[in-house]
């Protein structure tokens, strides 16, 4: 399917050539502004996989991927702050219709920005975050360890594990108010100028009309599987960027390893989610993936299945051919490439968090294996 000429696709190349492109390494120093929040609440992205009946554009996931790419290639900072709010918009769709109608319209023209802060969840049976009935509303207690987006963001997704075992997801207003309090920005190696803070709640009420889904834990656990399995449309954004910055004869091998992979990740990802996994509530495009084979050598590991299994063989392949690529740019760059100014050691630290941005035990677990491999011999050393 050719893309280029889509109304959003033309949209997110405009903006990442005349403006996030040629501020990504301030920002990576000084921080995402509110002007770039402001030009892609412009821009219409934040609804691209919005219903169009509330003023989104309902395009297809291949179009939110083709834009994550842009957008992630010229300025991931300001691609990580946006990406957030795709899952609160597809949260409502399915949601509480209260929540729905008082949101789901801003949110999906781009007049409103969501955080997430759900990551958490995760982690369960050990809950960060409490969340019990208080009267006819809901209380919050404990930790969010990361919030992205603190200060440009409007409102934020919140979500907590409930005593009888409901994730139970909830708007608030994306400030301090009683009950809720943020951290100092976080200082990271890579996208601190994402802005990540952390949360404390302290008996934070919300009333009932705020909740925009309660689900079993199990159900929620088993969508968000099928998300974290699949390889950001950000990897190849990155490693597209970083290979642009090298010769024709560095830059065609792994380029070509790039597209074959970038085209077996996202037919797995449009591949239809069998039934028995179950779906849960999250981002737009995670329709999941379909049976395929395992992974060569076993690599996903005992207890993992077929399904599972060539979806972290293509998510661990993929990192290596970033890493490869991110790496060939720094080696290109020579000393140069060591001063903050340099977009290739930009795009090297961006790539080391697109590691683990994302990362379950799961596939954790399966990208140790796939690096801890001993890599195969030929020639004189097989004797």
């Amino acid at each position: 399917m050719d893309l280029t000429s889509h109304p959003l696709v033309v949209r997110a190349r405009r903006l990442a050539t005349d403006l996030l492109l040629p501020e990504a390494e301030r920002v990576d120093q000084e921080g995402v502004p509110a002007s770039h929040i402001e030009a892609v609440k412009r821009s219409g992205l934040l609804g691209v996989a919005a219903p169009a009946e509330y003023g989104g554009a309902g395009a297809p996931p291949a179009v939110l991927r083709e834009t994550a790419e842009i957008l992630s290639g010229a300025c991931c900072a300001t691609w990580f702050v946006q990406t957030q709010h795709h899952t609160p918009v597809q949260t409502l769709v399915r949601g509480e219709p209260a929540a729905r109608d008082r949101l789901l319209g801003p949110l999906s023209r781009g007049e409103l920005l969501s955080g997430v802060a759900y990551a958490h969840l995760r982690s369960y049976p050990r809950r960060p975050l409490r969340v019990r009935r208080e009267g006819t509303g809901w209380r919050f207690d404990g930790t969010v360890p990361w919030y992205t987006g603190w200060g440009l963001n409007d409102v934020l997704l919140l979500a907590g594990v409930t005593d009888s075992g409901e994730a139970l997801f909830a708007f608030a207003e994306a400030r301090e108010q009683p009950g809720l309090r943020a951290s100092a920005p976080m200082r990271l190696a890579a996208l601190t100028a994402a802005r990540t803070v952390s949360l404390e709640l302290d008996g934070f009420r919300l009333p009932a009309e705020a909740v925009a889904l309660r689900t079993p834990y199990a159900r929620w656990a088993a969508g968000d599987r099928v998300r974290t399995l699949a390889v950001s449309p950000a990897v190849f954004g990155v490693a597209g960027a970083a290979l642009s910055l090298l010769d024709d004869a560095t830059a065609t091998p792994l380029r070509s390893r790039l597209s074959g992979l970038r085209e077996r990740a996202y037919a797995l990802a449009d591949a239809p989610v069998p039934e028995a996994r179950g779906e849960g509530p999250g981002g737009a495009g995670t329709e999941g993936a379909g049976h395929g084979p395992a992974p060569r050598g076993g690599s996903a590991g005992e207890g993992v299945d077929d399904w599972a299994g060539e979806r972290l063989a293509v998510r661990a392949e993929a990192y290596e051919v970033l890493r490869a690529a991110t790496t060939a740019a720094v080696v290109a760059g020579g000393g140069r490439a060591m001063a903050l100014t340099s977009r290739a050691q930009r795009l090297a630290r961006e790539g080391l968090f697109l590691l683990v941005q994302g990362q379950t035990a799961e596939s954790r677990a399966a990208h140790l294996r796939t690096l801890g491999a001993a890599p195969a011999t030929t020639g004189e050393q097989d004797r």
